[in-house]
Order: C-alpha cells, then structure tokens, then sequence
C-alpha cells in the first residue's frame, strides 16, 4: 500500500504530506481545489508524463514522493531484476521519487538513486493502478486486461500461468544461448587455435613469480665476471701476500699476535686488545681463504648469460602481452584453459541445449494449451458478472465483451494470446475497446466492477478518479459501498464529489484553496470527528447553520 504522498511546488500545492491508511482513503474539496494535482502526483509516480507548467509559479521545480510497501515476492520477478538489486536485502518498503523542473525536464528516482521514468512505470504500475482520466489508464494496456481475465479465473489457473511463465523464460534463455554457440561456431576452431598458442607460449617459458630478481643478479655478475675476479685476486694478495712481498696484511698481523702474546698476562687491558688482534688474525685468514675460492671458481660463461638474457626477454614479452606481470601472464593462462575446455565442450553443450529446448518448448506448448482453455472457460462467466456489477453502477444495459487474440509471437511471456475488453456503455451500441468507448467516469466504473474479481492479480492500491461522474442519489451510495468493499482486500484512493461516497470513507482527506498575496494556495488536511460532519455538510451544500445538512451528514456517517 502507499504509507506516504508528499508533494511540493505541484500547481497549487506549496506542500503537502498524506499519511494514508488502509481501506478506503477519501479525497474531497471544492471544485478547483486541486483535486486534480493530487491525481497527476501519482501518475508522475507511476512514469506518467509531466503536463506542461505544473511548477508553481516561483518555484525552481516540482517534487512529488510516495513510500510504498514491498508486496512479498514482487522483487523476485525476473523484469523486476535490476530494480531489486537497487535496495537492501529484505527491504519491506520502497520510495519512489519524481522531480519536475521549472523547464520542464523531469528526473526519477527508486530508493534515492536515479531511475527512468520507464522504471517507475515497471515498478509503480505494480505497486499501484490508476483508473481514471489521466495518463495511466492501466485497464486499456492489454497485458492488464489479461491479468484481469487470469484473475477471475481463479488461484488455480494463476498457478498454472506461473508455470507456463518459467517454461517460457526456460524457452527465451535456451533459445538465445543455442543461437550464440551457433553464432560462434564459425569462430570456435580459430579461438581455440588462438587460445592454445598463447597456453604453449606460456607453458614454454614457464614463468615463476619470485625467479626474475635471481637471474637479474647472476645476468650482471656474469656480465662483469673477468672485474669481480680480478678485484678478488688483488683482494686476496694484499691480505695475504707472498713471502717475497712480506706476507701481506695477514703476516703483520701475525707478527702484531706474536708481540703481545710474548708479554701476555701483564695488563688486562693489553690482553683484551691481543684477543681482538687474535680475532682479526682468525677473519682475515678466513676471508683471504674465500677471495682464493671466490676467484677460482669465478668464470665468464658467455652461454649461461645468453641463455639467461634469452629467458629474461622471454619474460618480459608475455609481461607485455598479457598484463604487465608474471601475475597476469599466469592468470592468462588459467583462462585460456577455462576457453579452451570451454570450447572444446560446446558441441556436446550444443546438442545439450537443443535437447533441453525441445522439451521446454514441449512444456511450453502443454502448459500453453490449457492455459488458454482456462481463459476461454472464464470468458462467459466474466462478461455475465461485469455486465451485472455494470447495472448496480448506474450503467444499465452495458455489456462487456472478452475479446482473445493469438498472441504475435506465437507465444508470449503470459500465453498464447492476448486479451482485450471491450465495452458497449448503452444498449444497442457495438462493443468497442475500452480506451475508445470509455470515457473517464466510465472507465472507472467498468475497473470497480472488475476490481476484486482477481485480487491476486492487481496491485496493492488502487486510485479512482472521476468514479461517481454522473450518479448520484442510491447509485452513488452503491458506489461507495463498492468501494469500501474493494477496501477489504485493497487501499483504495478515490477523489469524489459525492457525500455518499465519502461518508463511507475509512480515512478522509480534504483540499481546500486560498489565495495570499494574489497567488492560489490549496492545502490538504486529514480530517476527524468534526471535520468531517462538517465536509460532508458542505457536499449536501450546507454551510454551518443549515441544521438540517449538519444532520444528514451525521445520518450518512451513522449509516456507514
């Protein structure tokens, strides 16, 4: 249902905050009010078209805003998919936003992110149908006529049309994944090619994450080996030296050892410093010995640097194709594996899919058929009963006609058909279709008779606009208690004229216009008690001394 209308700068309207409730919400005020603004706010919530100056003059834009309750299941829909990826998990409710500039551009919004006008028609069209005059005329699309005829057929039949929907959507998915293997059947031995080529580039040079700052390091020791060898052996020779040569460091050394030991034990301080120079006798010993090792094992090996330079530039060519790392490059080759089971398998995917689409379409077909004998089983029984819920409503002698089409597909999301009403207002007229015969008041008169026949296919709340155009006296109290009848199952909006009508109202809402400064301002206020004997009063044409309005309006209420 809609909890919240909150609209600003629309028309006459500054501001105004409708906290609605359940059953049937009444909308009454003098002719002029603006009654009308509040019909055109929702129909700017359902995706309906901004008419042309309806920002308050002075005013930089419109604004009109509705929270509505979330139906249990209605995101899980499959055309509701990206919509439901828009609010939390679990949400109960949903906002629906519509902003209309000075200029006349318009801007939509779902849970405070931006939208489409066509998103708020998928979404508030589920959410609430407006019958009426204005832009949505849910009852004259043929899909909702369908919903119609499905819902009167029953919860059975609704069952069924839920199973022929996914077996169609089964259909649809299937067909459309055989038609991309088919379309890519012609490429799939040239990207198997391809993907096996970059696999063994790949597989060839084998690349390992943590090995190019190894072989960067051997690439320049054995790029400049004859120098390191040369500056070890000259390191080697001045620590130890030859015996012509005095040594080197390592004999003064020695000769420094031998002085000191000579005089040990006199001075502990001296002694402390023999035992570093013993030390130091022992590490230059030690390191004279691995210059000797480190220079003869030292080579230059011009095939070990070509091959290492080779696999280096091996490296940085896949780097540079697949990715800028050895990261990317073997991730690279995970997906080409990925492709290449992928392709290799979609022969056998292929007949898979044709298999599995036969049968889909067998069910299709199965389920389409007796989805249709339940349309046309209900056809008679529907115009019987709308014909006789027509005459309660002051529309004696109207008839409704059921008209089923094959559908242009052969089969569509909801059958094998499509539905449309048609009606003949009077007597003696041709049935015509509903957004050709019917006027206004009319079409709302023909969607309360159909209202409630099907309620698990209608939305949550349903407005009425111009419903008592033209009655008046017992038809209009047989339109009220219509209504509040359709209330039980529904919230109900209703802009009337009529006391009867409004007497009968759960909640009731009053437009009311003034004009400050030279500028019409109407407000609306939710009436209680008093205020509302008093509103009812002024429907009767009473002002505050007609006694006997007051009590007619107070036996219209009691008799409610």
């Amino acid at each position: 249902m809609l909890r919240e209308l909150r609209i600003e700068n629309l028309l006459l309207i500054e501001r105004a905050e409708l906290r609605l409730g359940q059953g049937l919400n009444a909308i009454t005020g003098e002719t002029g009010a603006g009654k009308t603004v509040l019909a055109h706010s929702l129909d700017l919530l359902m995706g309906g078209k901004a008419k042309g100056n309806i920002v308050r003059p002075g005013a930089g834009e419109a604004w009109v805003e509705g929270v509505f309750d979330l139906p249990a299941g209605l995101l899980e829909e499959p055309e509701l998919a990206e919509l439901a990826e828009r609010l939390p998990e679990g949400a109960d409710e949903v906002v629906l936003g519509r902003r209309v500039s000075s200029g006349g551009r318009t801007s939509a919004f779902v849970a405070g992110r931006a939208a489409t006008a066509a998103d708020l028609k998928l979404l508030g069209g589920r959410l609430l149908a407006f019958f009426g005059q204005h832009e949505h005329r849910k009852l004259t699309i043929s899909s909702a006529q369908l919903e119609i005829l499905d819902g009167f057929a029953g919860a059975k039949h609704l069952q069924l049309r839920q199973r022929y929907r996914e077996a169609h959507r089964d259909c649809v998915g299937l067909a459309a994944e055989l038609a991309g293997l088919r379309e890519r059947e012609g490429s799939r031995e040239r990207d198997l090619d391809l993907y096996r080529y970059e696999l063994s580039e790949i597989e060839e040079v084998a690349p390992e994450p943590d090995e190019r700052e190894a072989m960067a390091a051997d690439r320049e020791r054995l790029r400049h080996a004859e120098g390191l060898r040369e500056a070890a052996g000259g390191a080697h020779g001045a620590l130890i030296g030859a015996e012509e040569d005095g040594g080197g460091a390592a004999a003064a050394l020695a000769q420094a050892e031998s002085q000191l030991i000579g005089i040990g034990g006199l001075d502990p301080r001296l002694d402390a410093i023999a035992e570093r120079v013993a030390t130091l006798a022992v590490e230059l010993g030690e390191a004279g010995s691995e210059l000797r090792d480190y220079a003869e094992g030292l080579e230059a090996d011009p095939a070990a640097l070509l091959a290492i330079e080779e696999r280096l530039d091996a490296i940085d060519r896949l780097e540079r194709k697949h990715g800028g790392s050895v990261e990317s490059v073997l991730a690279h080759a995970e997906r080409c594996h990925e492709e290449i089971a992928r392709l290799e398998g979609a022969e056998v995917r292929g007949a898979e899919a044709e298999a599995a689409l036969a049968e889909a379409e067998r069910l299709r077909e199965e389920l389409g058929e007796q989805l249709s004998a339940g349309r046309v089983a209900a056809t008679a029984p529907l115009e019987k009963r709308v014909a006789a819920e027509l005459d309660r409503l002051s529309m004696a002698g109207a008839t409704l006609e059921v008209v089923l089409e094959p559908h242009a597909d052969g089969y569509g999301p909801s059958g094998r058909e499509t539905a449309e009403l048609r009606v003949a207002p009077n007597p003696g007229i041709e049935a015509a279709p509903l957004r050709d015969a019917a006027s206004g008041g009319e079409l709302s008169r023909v969607m309360l008779a159909l209202s409630g026949l099907g309620k698990a296919a209608s939305a949550g709340t349903l407005v009425f606009d111009e419903i008592d155009a033209g009655i008046g006296g017992n038809t209009a109290r047989v339109v009220g208690e219509r209504l509040r009848a359709l209330g039980a199952e529904h919230q109900v909006l209703c802009i009337t004229h009529l006391p009867q009508v409004a007497s009968l109202a759960d909640v009731h809402f009053r437009l009311e216009k003034d004009v400050a400064e030279g500028q019409a301002v109407a407000t609306v206020q939710r009436l209680d008690g008093e205020g509302v004997v008093e509103e009812i009063r002024r429907m009767l044409g009473g002002d505050g001394g007609d006694e006997a309005a007051t009590q007619h309006a107070r036996e219209l209420l009691a008799a409610a």
